[in-house]
């Protein structure tokens, strides 16, 4: 799951300061770890130690405020009996990438990902956008080829992947929702050549760049495999401890 973090803590400069450009530095004094990662942690511990999504959101939240949460997310993390507010935005698809890497077929992967948007996102585009990614990473997984992963992803979910990056890029604007997020991180994985080359198209086409770059950087990873350990240092170095621990935990446990 560290390809996510990674993707989110580059892109955490970027996303309202836009960069149309692979050309850029990893990582300044400013690269930090936003809401996308805080999430993907807390879906990583109920599927290390089980537990309910909803509380697993809510106590990660609140124990890291003022990470760039959406307005009616950060209502929802304060009330006592929270419910799903039929949100189709990718605040589901930021934070399901440990689904794809823990589950071992493809019904479980869809299922699990359904049961970790819906606590919020339940508008049936919020569980899409979390199906379809979880799903590209197991399948990435699974040494499924890129053409074969377009197709299943295309075809499942309606999703056009006909526009490359440049399109993209020319006419891509901030969109928080999964609808005009996740076709494009899933392009982005797709028109990649390696692990970096995928985290530095994501932020090159604009739009809410630390949520694509962690959503594509997650296919990235099960598809490559391989990330440099500079770049896995220099994102480690950014996270807390508990994350740490999270992280060692989970990459190391076999499920």
């Amino acid at each position: 799951m560290i390809g996510a973090i990674i993707g989110d803590v580059v892109g955490s400069v970027f996303e309202f300061n836009n960069h149309r450009s692979k050309e850029f530095p990893l990582f300044s004094a400013k690269s930090d770890f936003t809401d996308d990662s805080v999430l993907s942690f807390a879906t990583a511990k109920v599927l290390l130690d089980g537990g309910d999504y909803a509380e697993a959101y809510q106590s990660f939240a609140r124990a890291y405020p003022h990470r760039g949460y959406g307005g009616r997310f950060a209502r929802w993390i304060k009330l006592d009996a929270p419910k799903p507010y039929n949100s189709l935005g990718n605040g589901s698809a930021m934070r399901v990438a440990p689904v794809g890497f823990a589950l071992k077929d493809a019904e479980s992967v869809l299922m699990e990902a359904k049961r970790s948007a819906e606590v919020t996102h339940n508008h049936p585009e919020g569980v899409k956008g979390a199906q379809a990614v979880a799903l590209a990473i197991w399948m990435a997984r699974q040494g499924k080829g890129k053409t074969a992963i377009r197709r299943e992803l295309e075809q499942r979910f309606a999703y056009d992947l006909s526009r490359n990056c440049d399109r993209i890029r020319a006419v891509n604007r901030f969109d928080e929702t999964c609808p005009g997020s996740v076709p494009e991180a899933l392009t982005c994985f797709l028109e990649s050549e390696d692990f970096e080359d995928c985290i530095r198209l994501s932020i090159s086409i604009g739009g809410d760049s630390d949520t694509i770059a962690c959503i594509a950087g997650g296919i990235a990873q099960a598809y490559y495999g391989d990330i440099p350990s500079w770049i896995v240092a220099e994102t480690r170095a950014r996270l807390p401890i508990e994350f740490l621990v999270i992280l060692d935990r989970f990459e190391e446990r076999t499920f």
